[in-house]
């Protein structure tokens, strides 16, 4: 796909995979409006992609999406920007490690509204543009863990699974309308997620970033609705589709388990 002038919304761009699509994105020509919490993190990467690519015009939009009604705040920011998206790249999310009875009830509700909610309202809000263009891109990024339930991050990993599902409805509801549609689903990689758990598990071989994004874009002239980065990843996720549910509990759980 050619990205050249066109405009890409990056949600969870200021650091781990939202900012190395920023960065590959920015590499291919395309114009970004970048999506955080953190303003100063955002601007700092706004500064250096210009600095590198002068030819590109990089907007930024401090903004919290686990918050309910976000996702109409930002298609307002948008609008007031004058641009119009064609690549929308849903990659902000957030997930509590732990059992599920110990978790604050307030945060699990905005995992929930920012890894499924939100995601669903911009597609809804940039989605029915591109499909009238016939032409653009939606790229939402799920998990190796919405292949099966994650004893010990049980609300993250039905996230995902909801991401995956939806995702790939929507890839089918959208052939022939010019629109590709397509789900990531990276392993364990080496971003900040991990240290806002507050905890250490999946330590062995996760992935860069760079990595996961290079397999995002490898596949986007593809068919498939659905991408799995890392022959190590896509051998568990093929394997879990296999595996009795009991024992595939088991084995889920294992593998989630705090290396503190």
């Amino acid at each position: 796909m050619d990205f050249n002038n066109s405009t890409v919304l990056i949600t969870g761009s200021s650091g781990g995979i939202g900012e190395e699509f920023a960065v590959q994105f920015a590499r291919r020509g395309a114009n970004l409006i970048l999506v955080a919490r953190r303003a100063d993190k955002l601007a700092a990467l706004r500064d250096g992609l210009v600095a590198e690519h002068p030819g590109i015009v990089v907007d930024v939009i401090a903004a919290d999406l686990a918050v309910p009604g976000s996702g109409a705040e930002l298609e307002n920011s948008v609008q007031a920007l004058g641009r119009t998206v064609d690549v929308l790249v849903n990659n902000a999310g957030v997930g509590l490690h732990g059992n599920f009875v110990d978790q604050d009830p307030e945060a699990n509700a905005g995992q929930i509204q920012l890894n499924c909610g939100t995601l669903v309202d911009l597609t809804a809000r940039f989605l029915p543009p591109m499909t009238g263009r016939r032409h653009g891109l939606v790229l939402n990024v799920a998990s190796t863990a919405g292949f099966q339930p994650t004893p010990g991050m049980a609300v993250y990993g039905a996230t995902k699974a909801f991401v995956l599902s939806y995702t790939e409805a929507l890839w089918q509801e959208c052939r022939g309308t010019g629109v590709r549609v397509l789900a990531l689903c990276p392993g364990a990689t080496e971003t900040e997620f991990f240290a806002r758990t507050g905890e250490e598990f999946l330590t062995d071989g996760r992935q860069t970033s760079e990595q996961v994004v290079d397999t995002a874009f490898a596949a986007l002239d593809g068919s498939s609705p659905t991408v799995v980065s890392g022959w190590r990843n896509r051998l568990l996720a093929s394997g879990y589709r296999v595996t009795p549910r009991k024992l595939m509990l088991t084995v889920s759980e294992r593998l989630l388990k705090s290396n503190t």
